[in-house]
């Protein structure tokens, strides 16, 4: 069996609003090996953004602990080993308007040190695998959602991450371009073994993943699609 690239145990998170304590996440279990796919699914203010950001190391827990490859995440630590460890991919893409394509794919690289020859090399190799070779020159303003939703693809797998972490990647995009970007996500994290959690409010996305988990009154629970 693959070893667990990210396992959770007992997240619980909390949130102050004005004299009350809101529970946003009480008790969250979660192991996802290399290579698996996993999609989570659930109302909307449910906590899953939040969950994600609790996988990425972008915010601590109250409770509980968190590991990426067997090795406990420590927030002082957590952007160092992100960068090699941790794909994102988000609703909003984020891609930097100023430069094109094939340099926001870069910079994944650029937050490790200067990208050399092999990186650039790769850069072109994942937009050619998105389909958007002949729009490397492009800036963001002039591709459309789903072209910019495929580069900040590109982008997230430029450093060979273990994990990939999706947070609604569709939400922004029309139903047609949104599934060819789910099937995208997929078959690139088949071909390389990355594992992907994946974040979607679409029952037919998430029915695609090895495993569906839907998140409810704090907790995680595995599901069938369509429950």
């Amino acid at each position: 069996m693959s070893e667990p690239v990210l396992h959770a145990q007992g997240l619980a998170k909390t949130y102050q609003s004005g004299d009350r304590r809101i529970a946003v996440l009480r008790q969250v279990d979660l192991e996802v090996r290399a290579g698996e796919t996993v999609s989570i699914r659930g109302e909307s203010g449910s906590g899953k953004s939040t969950l994600l950001n609790l996988f990425a190391g972008l915010d601590t827990s109250d409770a509980g602990q968190l590991a990426w490859e067997g090795k406990p995440v420590v927030l002082a630590e957590a952007t160092r080993r992100r960068a090699a460890f941790l794909g994102m991919v988000f609703q909003s893409f984020y891609l930097i308007p100023e430069i094109d394509a094939f340099q926001n794919v870069l910079m994944a690289a650029r937050i490790r040190g200067i990208p050399g020859p092999a990186e650039r090399a790769k850069a072109n190799v994942l937009l050619r695998r998105v389909g958007l070779s002949e729009r490397a020159t492009h800036l963001p303003a002039q591709l459309s959602g789903g072209e910019r939703q495929r580069v900040a693809v590109a982008r997230a797998l430029l450093n060979s991450p273990r994990l990939l972490l999706a947070d609604e990647p569709t939400g922004n995009l029309d139903e047609h371009t949104g599934d060819a970007v789910v099937e995208l996500l997929l078959a690139l994290c088949r071909e390389t073994g990355t594992a992907l959690v994946l974040v979607t409010h679409n029952v037919a996305h998430a029915a695609k993943t090895q495993r569906s988990l839907f998140l409810h009154d704090g907790v995680l629970r595995e599901t069938r699609v369509g429950e």
